[in-house]
């Protein structure tokens, strides 16, 4: 029996497909409606999803575009069921499912696959800062998302150690901006095709803009420190927990470098409308 396989608090089928990862039957209370007594047809509510197209950029509904399920009691059936946004009528949701319908409109629910993959949203600026590694970063995100504490680790670290250049390249425009002087980023320079982590750290220590602190410390001595942690001497949940320390810091560091380049851009476009009014 499903009751057997899954024992989780019962949701919502809208908040399942939205947030539950594949490969974890849960309890939904309305998956289904009787259609006849040993048949169900399976629910296919608006999900609110985050799109990224253009004119989106943000949580939207997403309603059936096609796709049904028929499934009869006390067995386990499969099918999919595509989505579509309401608001742009460009971007789509894919779900493969495998459902179990018990009895009245309660049932368990697993995902057997979605496309795009399932994963929380990632801000843009943090997909500009690591460039070329988006892809592992956003699997690192995925395995994050599941509670695979090595798996998430082990990406986020792939990442930040391939990418610390053009991550020390973005600091340092930074500190251009702000009027570093020419021997401080001439140390960027250097610092940003450094090979050893903490070799870059110390070169550039001291040219790091107060505006990118992180509750005072550097950002790149705050990640340093993540990933020096030995893979191979923590429990998974403690790997799942530096992971999301990484991930945090990360973010944080976009968020900071891609206001400091955007307070310095609006204040340029400024001065120069005011410069072509005379």
């Amino acid at each position: 029996m499903a009751e057997e396989i899954v024992a989780t608090p019962s949701k919502k089928w809208a908040e399942f497909l939205a947030s539950s990862p594949p490969d974890m039957p849960e309890q939904v209370s309305d998956l289904v409606h009787p259609v006849s007594g040993a048949q169900a047809a399976v629910n296919a509510p608006d999900v609110f999803l985050y799109c990224d197209w253009e004119e989106c950029q943000g949580l939207r509904n997403f309603e059936r575009e096609a796709g049904s399920l028929h499934v009869e009691k006390n067995t386990w059936g499969c099918g999919y069921i595509y989505y579509r946004c309401r608001n742009c009528r460009q971007r789509r949701k894919i779900y493969g499912i495998a459902v179990y319908w018990v009895e009245g409109t309660s049932g368990v629910a697993k995902k057997i696959g979605e496309v795009p993959p399932f994963g929380p949203q990632t801000p843009a600026r943090v997909i500009s800062l690591i460039g070329p590694d988006r892809e592992l970063f956003l699997k690192g995100r995925r395995a994050e998302s599941r509670g695979l504490g090595i798996g998430a680790f082990a990406y986020y670290r792939r990442v930040v150690e391939n990418q610390k250049g053009r991550i020390i390249e973005q600091i340092a425009k930074v500190a251009q901006k702000l009027g570093a002087k020419s021997d401080v980023l001439e140390r960027f320079k250097m610092a940003a095709t450094e090979t050893q982590f903490s070799k870059a750290i110390d070169e550039i220590k001291d040219g790091i803009p107060a505006v990118l602190l992180i509750d005072g410390h550097n950002p790149l001595t705050l990640l340093h420190s993540a990933l020096s942690e030995a893979l191979h001497e923590h429990t998974d949940e403690e790997c799942l927990e530096i992971a999301a320390e990484i991930r945090i810091v990360l973010t944080d560091l976009a968020d900071r470098l891609s206001q400091a380049l955007k307070e310095e851009a609006e204040l340029k476009q400024a001065v120069s409308r005011l410069l072509n009014r005379k």
